[in-house]
């Protein structure tokens, strides 16, 4: 597995340079992940034969993709960027993609932030269109998104960041003379397959509208949390308690609090 071991010895992050701007392989797993989401839940809509129409759905994703990619730059910056004071004075510096004068593109972004993102963008969404059963389409989503996440921790895997921990494994990663574990393609799998397997197959018994958006936040959080096991934490963090709990292991557990609370509160409404 000589080769495997020194991948990224053999494999450059930039998948073409047109001379102005560098196209990165992690800019092609982002939008085919956007894409392969979308088709997703376009397939699910037919399949499932539910009420929602092409027009809707795809003015729907518009407004969550602005969302998710605004609340991901910004949470970031706020959770693990140790200039946080310095973006919060300057905020138009947080999508700023050039770097004394450089072109680096846009670094840093958090999932969780994505997901605070995608509920304010569900709010403004529902207020704007009136749209009543925003559940049906939230529904949709939890089928879809973890299908587009796999390509988006490739992504990660192919930019070479957001590395494992050390490890003597034989499939392990060189990273800067360290063999690590190559964690995000264990989240690729955690997070993306696993839960959407688990999700696909529970659909059909739902049992209220929103359900499969709260499992899909408890399932997720749980695939996170065991992930980050293997994954290395952010350097300018590191554990945030006992030595042993990363930033993403915490910002889960309250994912999955909220979303338990979000079960309960959907499961009572649906008996009224």
């Amino acid at each position: 597995m000589t080769f495997w071991n020194n991948i990224y010895s053999n494999f450059d992050p930039i998948a073409f340079d047109l001379g102005f701007i560098s196209v990165h392989w992690y800019g092609i797993m982002y939008v085919l992940a956007l894409v392969t989401a979308l088709g997703a839940a376009k397939y699910f809509m037919k399949k499932d034969k539910l009420s929602i129409t092409d027009k809707v759905l795809d003015n729907y994703f518009i407004w969550i993709e602005v969302g998710i990619i605004l609340g991901a730059r910004v949470g970031y910056i706020l959770f693990y960027d140790p200039n946080t004071l310095y973006y919060l004075t300057q905020p138009w510096q947080m999508f700023n993609p050039f770097t004394d004068g450089e072109f680096v593109g846009i670094r840093g972004m958090s999932y969780h932030g994505a997901i605070i993102g995608f509920l304010v963008a569900n709010i403004l969404f529902k207020y704007r269109y009136k749209k009543e059963n925003i559940w049906e389409l939230l529904d949709l989503v939890a089928i879809a998104a973890p299908i587009g996440y796999v390509f988006g921790r490739i992504g990660n895997f192919l930019n070479q960041e957001l590395v494992g921990r050390y490890t003597e494994v034989s499939w392990g990663i060189y990273v800067d003379g360290v063999l690590r574990h190559p964690s995000q393609l264990y989240e690729a799998f955690l997070e993306g397959v696993v839960v959407f397997f688990l999700l696909y197959m529970y659909r059909k018994r739902k049992k209220f509208s929103g359900e499969l958006i709260a499992l899909y936040g408890v399932l997720y959080s749980l695939a996170r949390f065991v992930a980050e096991f293997w994954r290395q934490p952010d350097v300018q963090i590191g554990f945030v308690y006992g030595g042993w709990m990363s930033m993403g292991q915490l910002l889960s557990l309250l994912m999955i609090l909220a979303s338990l609370v979000l079960y309960i509160y959907l499961l009572k409404n649906s008996k009224k």
